[in-house]
């Protein structure tokens, strides 16, 4: 019973944190393309003019950061065999840097440091928590080696990300280092109701 509750609590999140960036996108002040290719999520979360939704992509930042402390530590602890402390202490700095960017926003000199360390907690650290689960669990099958693909996916996405933070198409390799932790979601979603 706890599997199929994280599992559907994990599903619910990432569906929630996909909905509501399209809908954000689609309300935002540039063509829905243009603002998936030329802006980044973070913009979607900064009330303005630009963006009219940007309580809805706070809350989905919100929502997938405490999706992922729950399902963790509700269930998804239970198929760590090892390194479950560190497994405990990315799941705690990836969900809180989520959190942080839902809270603090980016565009705003005076809170933009802090909304930055929010997002590489969020992104360096879930992904590294993805290597983590993939090489923690009792067996390297289907579901770890998916896993695990999406994290070196996700690093490589945020280490060019990080050394062309000036290219035009910088929005592209956020999203790319962002959605591997929210498609894991949502096949860690699957993964324990099938259990």
């Amino acid at each position: 019973m706890k599997s199929k509750v994280a599992g559907i609590v994990f599903i619910i999140g990432s569906v929630y944190y996909l909905i509501a960036e399209a809908i954000c996108a689609t309300f935002f002040n540039a063509s829905f393309l243009n603002t998936y290719v030329f802006h980044t999520i973070s913009e979607l979360g900064i009330p303005g003019a630009d963006s009219p939704l940007s309580l809805l992509m706070n809350s989905a930042f919100v929502l997938i950061g405490l999706t992922l402390l729950f399902g963790n530590f509700y269930k998804f602890k239970d198929f760590i065999i090892k390194n479950k402390t560190v497994f405990y202490i990315l799941t705690l700095i990836t969900s809180l840097g989520v959190i942080i960017v839902g809270f603090i926003h980016g565009g705003n000199p005076l809170t933009s440091g802090y909304h930055t360390l929010g997002a590489v907690m969020a992104i360096l650290g879930g992904n590294i928590l993805l290597v983590i689960i993939a090489r923690s669990m009792n067996e390297f099958a289907n579901f770890q080696k998916i896993t695990l693909t999406l994290a070196l996916i996700g690093l490589a996405a945020f280490w060019i990300m990080f050394f062309s933070m000036d290219n035009v198409y910088m929005p592209v390799l956020e999203r790319l280092s962002v959605y591997t932790l929210v498609v894991w979601s949502f096949i860690a979603g699957v993964y324990l109701i099938e259990k």
